[in-house]
């Protein structure tokens, strides 16, 4: 039905429909399935996010070498303070619900995949969140989760959303491309809107690295969802505000794909440069897993 991000939003405008609706019409006449089965799934997959993002603002959960335990309650009390706060406490509360859903993966928790494990609170914090504090219905909530499972589809038809291919930009930007997405459709923007906000939040991550510190999803990669879903709240404001990207949607995913492949090993899941390859990544690296080597 559509190849790109271009097609689906040629669509959504000619009919004059929102990015959900087209997504799924095309997901009921690739498999077969109604409406009904698709909003089933979506709401079973909206609830594993609601309560992965929740479940770690008020208990630490058990992580491998404690590395990231404990962080989501720590920003949840500071966002709940009442005190000064830089970002304030809509932004705080949205950073503590993505690195809650950060330690529920390195807790062996149930997290969904959105698009991998290791970005899996960037689309959960910002969506629950949304809604929340605009009192949008369960309905909306679930066309805006149609809407960011959409791009992230496309994206990985077209690109990669994994980090051994593509370093972070491919994970957590990927991630907050399909956020961003989603909140301009549940803020009121048209379809060419959340193809803007889909540029900035990939070209304001272009070339982020995937170095994760003794090979655990933990360390840079809790704070890297919490800075991404920040990173797809101001990419769907710049959007709704007006802001154009001078660069189509689909040749900025197609730029993100080119810059993770020319990304060295080092840089892509291996653990072996970025913060990973540091004096005190590899102190954390022999003190976990006993190894001596340099």
């Amino acid at each position: 039905m559509y190849r790109n991000m271009k097609e689906m939003a040629d669509l959504a405008i000619e009919k004059g429909v929102p990015l959900s609706d087209i997504i799924l019409e095309n997901e009921m006449g690739r498999f077969g399935t109604s409406r009904k089965e698709i909003y089933e799934k979506l709401r079973e997959r909206y609830q594993v996010m609601e309560r992965a993002a929740a479940k770690a603002l008020e208990s630490p959960l058990p992580t491998v070498g404690g590395l990231i335990t404990g962080n989501s309650r720590t920003q949840y009390q500071y966002a709940a303070g009442g005190g000064k706060t830089v970002c304030g406490s809509f932004l705080n509360l949205v950073m503590a619900r993505a690195l809650s859903c950060s330690e529920v993966n390195a807790s062996m928790g149930r997290i969904c995949a959105a698009p991998t494990a290791g970005a899996c609170g960037i689309v959960p914090a910002v969506l629950v969140s949304y809604v929340e504090e605009h009192g949008l219905s369960e309905e909306e909530a679930l066309n805006g989760l149609m809407t960011a499972s959409g791009v992230g589809a496309v994206i990985m038809k077209n690109a990669t959303v994994a980090g051994a291919e593509g370093g972070c930009q491919a994970e957590c930007g990927v991630a907050a491309a399909m956020a961003a997405a989603a909140v301009v459709q549940l803020a009121g923007g048209g379809p060419e809107v959340s193809l803007h906000a889909i540029c900035f939040a990939l070209m304001n991550c272009m070339g982020l690295v995937c170095d994760p510190v003794a090979g655990l999803v933990q360390i840079p990669c809790a704070q890297r969802n919490a800075s991404q879903a920040v990173n797809a709240l101001l990419s769907a404001d710049l959007a709704l505000a007006g802001m154009k990207s001078w660069i189509p949607a689909d040749e900025v995913i197609d730029a993100m794909y080119r810059v993770g492949r020319q990304l060295p090993l080092q840089l892509r899941e291996t653990a072996l440069g970025g913060i990973a390859a540091t004096r005190s990544g590899k102190e954390i690296t022999r003190r976990i897993f006993g190894s001596h080597e340099e």
